[in-house]
């Protein structure tokens, strides 16, 4: 089971469906949390390529190099830089990107690392310019330059760092300057899990969290997991108490079925916002193009809470496009919501030169 503490904007922290993690996430994550890469599910590639890079480093009695992890939130991105620190039995620092705002705050951290040591720095890309100029000096020659004093009379006085790892962890990682990304040595993308992978993970969780599910139940949370360990054991504590209170306490596929339903999740992952989107793209719209503050007015969200929140997932899934006209439902959109599609020459795709889109 794998998580890590990115955080979402808008609503997206509030939902059952968001990637964020809140209090209570975080909470139960510090006690499900794999404590080495034999533990870790899914991710196989990454977990291979890691093993290699941290067994090489500890045969030649050396430091890691510089890791970088990048991918969406709720894959587990904070679970491996523990797990690096454990698998390299090193200390771990952890910090973000928007706490480092001065060079001073990033020396001052720094000078503190003991060696061997693993800093953890999460949405590094949200790192103020200075520290992150004053961080390639440090990752590549293990020192800094501090600047004693103001103006002509100002001094640089070189500190001297002991040998450290960096692991650096992003949810964009176009956002950070090829300067930085060059400096590390192992960089890794996580995918989204498959729903084996998950049922896994809910399984697992399970155990640890003493709750009987069969494998049915799991793979009814895992189909509505959107791909995301997070949410996944988000479900499972959600459908744990609705068995609990309304049932035997035993996890099955129609007691998941019915929880979801309860909380709106539906059988694809979709809550409340992401069809209420796409119902205003299809009844109110005929299925587009229609502009993002029109389809946000008539979902009565901010604009931002569709583009960031909703959209993301929904493109994913293949229900809904970004054209340079606006946001247009795809077929599979009608198909969800149960709903027929205009004939061509009315309303909606075939009528309003989307042809191309989707087929004659």
């Amino acid at each position: 089971m794998n998580w890590d503490d990115d955080t979402d904007t808008g609503t997206g922290a509030e939902r059952l469906v968001g990637a964020a993690a809140d209090g209570e996430d975080q909470a139960v994550e510090a006690a499900l949390r794999p404590k080495d890469l034999s533990e870790f599910v899914g991710q196989e590639k990454v977990r291979q390529q890691l093993d290699l890079v941290l067994r090489a480093a500890r045969q030649r009695g050396a430091t890691a190099d510089h890791v970088l992890l990048s991918g969406a939130p709720g894959l587990g991105k904070t679970t491996l830089s523990m797990i690096i620190a454990a698998e390299m039995n090193a200390p771990i620092r952890i910090t973000s990107g928007p706490a480092i705002q001065h060079a001073g705050d990033l020396a001052a951290i720094l000078s503190s690392l003991q060696e061997g040591e693993i800093l953890f720095l999460d949405e590094i890309h949200r790192m103020s310019r200075p520290a992150e100029e004053m961080l390639y000096m440090a990752m590549e020659d293990f020192r800094v330059d501090v600047i004693v004093g103001k103006g002509p009379g100002a001094t640089a006085i070189p500190l001297e760092l002991p040998p450290f790892t960096l692991v650096g962890a992003t949810t964009r990682a176009g956002l950070l300057p090829p300067p930085l990304r060059d400096r590390f040595g192992f960089t890794a993308h996580m995918e989204f899990y498959d729903p084996g992978e998950l049922q896994r993970v809910i399984h697992r969780s399970a155990g640890l969290l003493d709750v009987e599910i069969d494998t049915e139940g799991a793979a009814e949370i895992a189909g509505r997991s959107r791909g995301t360990p997070r949410i996944a054991n988000r479900l499972l504590r959600r459908v744990r108490d609705y068995a609990q209170v309304r049932a035997d306490g035993r996890v099955t596929r129609e007691i998941a079925a019915a929880a979801l339903g309860v909380y709106e999740v539906d059988g694809r992952g979709l809550d409340r916002l992401d069809r209420a989107v796409l119902e205003a793209l299809l009844k109110l719209f005929g299925g587009g193009p229609v502009g993002l503050s029109t389809l946000a007015v008539a979902v009565g969200e901010e604009r931002e809470t569709v583009e960031e929140v909703a959209e993301p997932f929904l493109v994913r899934e293949g229900l809904l496009a970004r054209t340079p006209r606006g946001r247009v439902a795809t077929p599979a959109a009608w198909t969800h919501l149960g709903m027929v599609p205009p004939q061509a020459g009315g309303p909606g795709i075939q009528g309003s030169g989307q042809q191309g889109l989707f087929g004659a």
